[in-house]
């Protein structure tokens, strides 16, 4: 399998040769490239064309929600993971409306920075769990509450999966926990936010939280063998 092609764009030069030593030292990556800036990130891009760009939020010159759009339209195969300090629900809610397709803060351990990036680059959203409620709580403004939603629709196996989606888990764990084939799983998440009218994985896991079905799920009794 060909590694991962990263790029790091991060106006901090300790923090870029951190992740760059980090990523090197694991199977499965390739550091391709570094830039300070969103600018300079988007050329960089362009001639490297990475599969995932780790992009800083706030940077001189150009920042990194300038960025993004610039990235989706130059670069439109190369995944965004915004890795940042911003806790701000205003900065995740722009990020993700921008194209990025995950929001991380730097403070996460080794693994989850591994495993985003080798989900992002698969076409996963990924998000910092503190991050989760804020998305939420901004979903209840009116700019962003969704409409024609069907949540009665859905199915049995279908609530089964969206708990799963609400706990972070990625198709493939979703596959071994339900013991469905990963393929079945990526069916059935398409047919949530179908009926759910949403655009991602990531606002999937939000309204499971926001509409109860967690709550929900924990009032149901297992089921016998």
């Amino acid at each position: 399998m060909e590694p991962i092609r990263v790029l790091i764009v991060d106006d901090h030069t300790l923090f870029r040769s951190g992740i760059k030593l980090l990523l090197e030292r694991q199977t499965g990556f390739e550091v391709v490239g570094e830039a300070s800036d969103g600018l300079e990130g988007v050329k960089r891009a362009k001639q490297l064309k990475p599969d995932v760009v780790l992009l800083d939020l706030h940077m001189p010159v150009t920042s990194g929600l300038v960025a993004i759009p610039l990235l989706r339209e130059e670069v439109p195969t190369t995944e965004i993971i915004m890795l940042t300090v911003s806790e701000d629900a205003d900065d995740l809610l722009e990020a993700l409306r921008a194209g990025a397709r995950g929001y991380l803060l730097k403070n996460i351990e080794t693994e989850f920075l591994l495993d985003a990036i080798r989900r992002a680059a698969a076409g996963e959203s990924v998000m910092s769990s503190q991050m989760t409620a804020k998305l939420a709580d901004a979903m209840r403004t009116p700019q962003t509450i969704v409409n024609n939603a069907h949540p009665e629709k859905l199915t049995p196996r279908e609530r089964e999966i969206i708990l799963q989606l609400a706990s972070g888990a990625s198709n493939k764990e979703i596959a071994r926990k339900l013991d469905l084939a990963e393929s079945t799983v990526k069916i059935h998440v398409q047919g949530i936010l179908r009926k759910l009218n949403l655009a991602s994985r990531v606002q999937a896991a939000v309204y499971a939280v926001e509409h109860g079905f967690v709550t929900e799920q924990a009032k149901v009794p297992p089921k016998a063998n």
